[in-house]
C-alpha cells in the first residue's frame, strides 16, 4: 500500500522514507521542492516509488490518483523561523496543509504532520493546551494557526490526524538547512573549520552558552511518527522532544568531546574548553531579541499516556552517534 511523504527530500522527510525502507516499505510517493536541487542528495540512499513536485502533487493526490494510500506523512514546510515575508509562510505551511488535510479527509486517508515548539513562544509551559500557545514569530503562528484548525476537525474527523510538535531536532540529513540547521550541526562544522566552536552570549536572564533547549535526535522523531502510523485509531496533537532541557554549553561541549576523541585528544571541561579558546561566545544578534526562544522543555505526558514508552536519547548520546555518521560520510 501506498505511503506519501512530503518534505522527503528534507530533513525530517528524507530519515523517515530511509526508516520506512528499513521496514521493508518501499511503495512511497516521495514529494517536495527541488528548486534547491542539491537537496536530492538526501533521497538519494533511499528507495521511493515516484517523485512528484509539491504543487503538481495536491491536485492529483485530491482527485485520488495514487490508489489505495496508507497514510500521508506530511513533513515540508519553510521551517525558517526568521522568515520575514508572512504571507509565503502563511501560503506554504497554513493554506498547503489546510488543502492537503481536506484533500485527506475528503478521502479518508491518515495524515500525520509536523508541527512545532515554535507554538509555545516565550512561555514556559509546554504542554499542548490553548492558553500555552503564543508564537513568537511568524513561522510559529503558521504552525499555530493550522494546529487549530485540526483541532476544530478532530471531533468529526473521518480518518487518523496526528500533529507532532517537534522541539529542537537534530541529526543526519540537516546539512541544507543553513543558517536553520541545529546548533549540533553548526558547532561541528565550526569545529572542524577553525579548530574551536562559538554559542550566542548572555541574552533574558540566561547566561552565555546557557540558553535551555529540549534537543531531540531525528531518530527519536522519526520512532515517534512510526508509532502513530502503526496506530490508526489514535489522533491528537503530541509534544516531541527528549524530555529534557539541556544548555547550548551542553552541545557545544558534546561535539568538541566527541571530535577531539577522533584525533586521539582527550575530553575537556566546560571550564578547560573555555581556558583553551576551544568555546567562546559572540554578541546575541539583535535580530533574534524579542524572537528567541530561551528555554523549551517537551511536557511528554500527552505522548506517554497513549502508550509511547521508548526512552529518548540525551544530547551526549545523540551528538555521539550525529558526530559518527558525519564522519563516515567524510563530511
Amino acid at each position: 500500500m501506498t505511503l506519501i511523504v512530503t518534505g522527503a527530500a528534507g530533513f525530517i522527510g528524507s530519515n523517515l522514507v530511509q526508516a520506512l525502507n528499513q521496514r521493508g516499505e518501499t511503495e512511497i510517493i516521495a514529494v517536495d521542492d527541488l528548486s534547491d536541487g542539491d537537496k536530492f542528495r538526501n533521497l538519494a540512499d533511499g528507495e521511493i516509488a515516484d517523485y512528484l513536485d509539491k504543487d503538481d502533487f495536491l491536485e492529483r493526490f485530491a482527485r485520488g490518483q495514487f490508489g489505495k494510500v496508507r497514510a500521508v506523512l506530511h513533513q515540508g514546510a519553510c521551517s525558517s523561523t526568521v522568515e520575514g515575508d508572512g504571507r509565503f509562510m502563511m501560503d506554504n505551511n497554513y493554506r498547503y496543509s489546510r488543502d492537503l488535510l481536506d484533500a485527506a479527509q475528503g478521502l479518508q486517508v491518515p495524515m500525520l504532520y509536523a508541527s512545532s515548539a515554535a507554538v509555545y513562544g516565550a512561555g514556559g509551559v509546554f504542554r499542548e493546551q490553548r492558553e500555552n500557545e503564543r508564537p513568537l514569530n511568524v513561522y510559529g503562528y503558521s504552525k499555530f494557526l493550522f494546529d487549530q484548525r485540526v483541532r476544530r476537525q478532530l471531533p468529526s474527523a473521518r480518518s487518523q490526524i496526528v500533529g507532532l510538535r517537534y522541539f529542537n531536532v537534530y541529526g543526519p540529513h540537516e546539512q541544507h538547512k543553513g543558517a536553520m540547521a541545529s546548533v549540533a550541526l553548526h558547532c561541528i562544522n565550526q569545529y572542524r573549520a577553525h579548530g574551536k566552536v562559538s554559542l550566542f552570549g548572555n541574552y533574558g536572564d540566561y547566561p552565555a552558552g546557557g540558553h535551555l533547549r529540549d534537543f531531540v535526535a531525528v531518530e527519536d522523531v522519526v520512532k515517534v511518527n512510526l508509532f502513530f502510523l502503526d496506530r490508526p485509531h489514535l489522533s491528537g496533537i503530541f509534544n516531541v522532544g527528549s524530555g529534557r532541557a539541556q544548555p547550548f554549553n551542553d552541545v557545544a561541549l558534546a561535539v568538541i568531546n566527541c571530535l577531539r576523541e577522533r584525533e586521539d585528544q582527550p575530553p575537556l571541561s566546560l571550564e578547560m574548553a573555555l581556558l583553551e579558546g576551544i568555546l567562546e561566545y559572540s554578541e546575541f544578534p539583535d535580530h533574534l531579541r524579542g524572537k528567541y526562544q530561551c528555554y523549551t522543555c517537551a511536557d511528554l505526558e500527552a505522548l506517554r499516556e497513549v502508550g509511547y514508552r521508548e526512552p529518548t536519547l540525551t544530547v551526549e548520546q545523540g551528538v555521539a552517534r550525529y558526530c559518527e555518521w558525519s564522519a563516515c560520510l567524510g563530511s
